[in-house]
């Protein structure tokens, strides 16, 4: 898979890709991530990629020239299948979007700064608008690293044990099972008896129910959908 980024703040994105599961991912050859500053596309002798928002009003805009020539540029180098934007108004990310944008081949995200930007970029380029709560950040980087995490690690090859991304919270509308390793007991608390006893269809059964008391205390709305 490659992504590409679009940002005004290139460096806050250079830590999340570098460390960890997403360099291995990198260095495997499984995601290839390019992050490019929208600044060296502004046509302004200071660089500036913002203006001041027609009919008045407090905070800047993202203008459109910058944006729109980088992705005529990309797209005219590769098919994208979506071109995301990261905006407090767009959809909620859920694990389903996930799941299905893992198995894409290229993807194009543009992080929003400022007050947002020019909506004909919107209109004109974007394909799909996601928001990862209901709250605002300074800038969509984070909620662009948030996104790639959730998206890279279900790429075939990149977790070490495969199935562990298909036991996750949120797969079956569940929340995961409660988790234990050793030792079995430690300050009088211990490990459930049946995730000792060696029999697995006893243990999936227990994981199930647990997942199913957990998703009713704490999410019942996973249930409902």
């Amino acid at each position: 898979m490659r992504i590409d980024i679009l940002t005004v703040l290139p460096q806050l994105l250079e830590s999340p890709f570098s460390v960890s599961i997403m360099q291995r991912a990198k260095d495997k050859g499984h995601v290839d991530i390019h992050i490019h500053n929208i600044r060296d596309y502004s046509t302004s002798k200071h660089k500036n990629v913002d203006d001041y928002q027609y009919g008045g009003g407090a905070g800047m805009v993202m203008s459109i020239e910058p944006i729109a020539t980088i992705i005529e540029k990309l797209r005219a180098e590769r098919k994208y299948d979506e071109i995301i934007y990261m905006t407090p108004d767009g959809e909620v990310l859920e694990q389903s979007i996930c799941n299905q944008l893992s198995l894409f081949e290229n993807i194009m995200i543009l992080c929003g700064h400022y007050k947002g930007v020019d909506e004909r970029i919107r209109e004109h380029y974007i394909t799909q608008e996601i928001s990862i709560g209901s709250y605002v950040l300074s800038g969509g980087e984070l909620a662009a690293a948030v996104l790639v995490d959730a998206v890279v690690r279900l790429i075939p090859g990149v977790l070490n044990d495969e199935t562990s991304a298909l036991t996750d919270s949120f797969q079956d509308n569940l929340l995961s099972p409660p988790v234990y390793t050793r030792p079995p007991e430690f300050n009088g608390w211990k490990v459930p008896e049946v995730l000792l006893s060696g029999n697995p269809k006893e243990i999936d059964k227990w994981r199930e129910q647990q997942a199913l008391e957990r998703t009713k205390t704490r999410r019942p709305d996973l249930l409902n959908d």
